[in-house]
């Protein structure tokens, strides 16, 4: 198992980097890319940790957990029910989750979050992990009476911080069989395991690709399980997915 990060440098510069115990060993670009070693390092502790990836697209899939599907009142789906949200919702961990003003209902969603190491389109799912660089843990903050209320979910998805990320990159992980969890307030909301999806990642990424090529960083989240509910102003949400990580984000109103 490798562990990487991405970390603030000042001055608007970024850099990945490599955990090696309690030293961040900077990189020369993104891991999947396979840099080599700058020879600076910088400590774990204290160092500002920004989202471990900047995709060109998140790729998200609903109603993957069937009591999930089941607590929303929906059928389970026979393929793999997909949706985006962009790039700009995605923050760090650390940084707030912003309640708009447009919603009186915004849940957590804990996810584990797959993340594509080479560009890929219509592979076989025999093939299909061969593509994944490694896994995060995601947020998939939603506004709940907005996605009701759409009937198409881009607006209820896709607000600025409603896709907290990180804090980490690790790989050489088996995602088979990970305990899925949220805190809120440290109270345990889900608490779930990737062995109940519905669809496996590996037939997550043979469907997605074949409908879009995925490239080299994109972020596929793989479904919630069971028991989603409403954040508010002043919560500490944490997702953490064992071996991945913890992700902890305060909940403040937009503004």
């Amino acid at each position: 198992m490798t562990t990487f990060a991405r970390i603030d440098r000042g001055e608007g510069r970024a850099a990945f980097a490599r955990l090696d115990g309690d030293r961040l060993r900077l990189l020369t670009g993104a891991p999947w890319e396979r840099p080599s070693e700058t020879g600076e390092d910088v400590p774990f502790a204290g160092a500002r940790l920004l989202a471990p990836v900047t995709p060109t697209k998140i790729v998200c899939v609903g109603r993957n957990y069937r009591a999930h599907a089941a607590e929303l009142g929906n059928d389970v789906p026979a393929e793999p029910l997909l949706f985006f949200k962009p790039p700009s919702s995605i923050v760090a961990a650390g940084d707030g989750i912003e309640l708009p003003e447009e919603s009186s209902r915004v849940d957590h969603e804990a996810e584990l979050g797959v993340v594509i190491g080479a560009r890929c389109r219509r592979v076989s799912e025999e093939r299909a992990l061969d593509f994944v660089f490694g896994y995060t843990c995601v947020d998939d903050v939603t506004a709940r009476d907005l996605q009701k209320k759409d009937g198409q979910w881009t607006r209820a998805k896709g607000f600025d911080t409603f896709c907290p990320t990180g804090p980490l990159l690790v790989t050489g992980i088996d995602p088979s069989a990970l305990a899925v969890r949220c805190r809120v307030n440290g109270e345990i909301r889900q608490d779930g395991n990737t062995r109940d999806m519905i669809f496996s990642i590996a037939q997550l990424i043979a469907y997605i690709s074949g409908v879009m090529t995925l490239e080299p960083g994109d972020l596929i989240a793989t479904g919630t399980p069971h028991g989603v509910g409403p954040i508010a102003a002043g919560d500490v949400v944490e997702v953490e997915v064992d071996g991945v990580g913890t992700l902890r984000n305060p909940v403040r109103a937009c503004g």
